[in-house]
């Protein structure tokens, strides 16, 4: 039960440390339980239920910045295994021991590493959320049929290792939106010649929020204010660009403000509270989104 005695913010950042075990939608569930009736919550990165870590969950008007976040880059703690492969690309899967296979030696282990760094051509997994032909492609890998997906380009800017004793390496990977470590894990095998998949995996930064921001998914059975982070976070890489009060009024109702600012998108603020995100032309800034302030979305009208 919410304790209605609580104010809690209805809009903000989240930042999740997911156990193993559970969906990235069953987190959302378990705010949503947590918080006021009707408050909007979504997250931006679908985390596996093999997978731990950060999951950033927005509220309220900070779901409309989703997007931004989804595209900070992002740091994963992962343990491969190679000698064997499996339908998922992970230890979830039935997994299939690589026959008459020899260990592989450290340092060709880390050359072959070096391919998959910088703009790299990725097919993702069968069993992923992306959609093949209107529906899930995992939902079609279950029921037997054929998942083909596209490879499609993804970022690595670093696929360090840890730790390796055969058959086990333990690695860092510093990547961009889409990447998905299991594929990794899978083409690293194969470029190998022995197979490989992921055994674990553990999200520790999205941007700027890392594990130490991160409350375990247990604390939200006592919510407090203190754990949402200010939604302007979710734009902290876009440069900021200030407005008067009657800028911010021009800007809520759709028009463009004068404004010398170098083409591109801005996080617009009217004092500290960010207001709207724009995109200039070098002359003028026009709303891309704009958000209600805390007085309006709670029925002020004064002024």
């Amino acid at each position: 039960m919410i304790d209605q005695t609580l104010h809690l913010p209805e809009q903000g950042l989240l930042v999740i440390d997911k156990p193993r075990g559970i969906t990235s939608r069953d987190v959302v569930n378990r705010v949503q339980q947590q918080w006021p009736h009707g408050t909007k919550v979504g997250h931006t990165g679908t985390l596996d239920p093999l997978a731990t870590g950060v999951l950033v969950v927005c509220l309220g008007q900070a779901t409309r910045l989703a997007e931004f976040v989804q595209q900070m880059p992002k740091t994963y703690h992962a343990t491969i295994r190679l000698g064997a492969t499996s339908p998922t690309d992970d230890a979830d899967g039935d997994i299939v021991e690589t026959k008459g296979v020899a260990p592989v030696d450290v340092d060709a282990l880390s050359r072959t590493m070096l391919q998959f760094v910088g703009d790299i051509q990725q097919k993702p997994p069968a069993f992923s959320a992306l959609k093949q032909g209107g529906t899930r492609a995992y939902q079609q890998a279950r029921s037997g049929r054929r998942v083909d997906l596209r490879p499609r380009q993804v970022r690595v800017d670093a696929f360090r290792l840890i730790r390796y004793e055969w058959p086990y390496l333990e690695v860092v990977v510093d990547c961009g939106k889409g990447t998905y470590i299991r594929s990794l894990a899978r083409d690293l095998g194969q470029a190998l010649g022995v197979g490989g998949l992921m055994t674990a995996l553990r999200r520790t930064r999205v941007g700027p929020f890392d594990e130490s921001r991160a409350i375990p998914l247990a604390q939200l059975a006592t919510p407090h204010a203190d754990m949402v982070w200010p939604m302007h976070l979710a734009v902290a890489h876009l440069p900021s660009w200030p407005v008067s009060e009657d800028e911010r009024w021009r800007l809520s109702q759709g028009q463009r403000i004068a404004a010398a600012a170098a083409p591109g998108l801005y996080a617009v603020f009217e004092g500290d509270e960010l207001t709207a995100i724009g995109d200039s032309d070098g002359r003028c800034i026009r709303p891309v989104k704009v958000f209600v302030s805390d007085e309006r979305a709670h029925g002020s009208h004064d002024g």
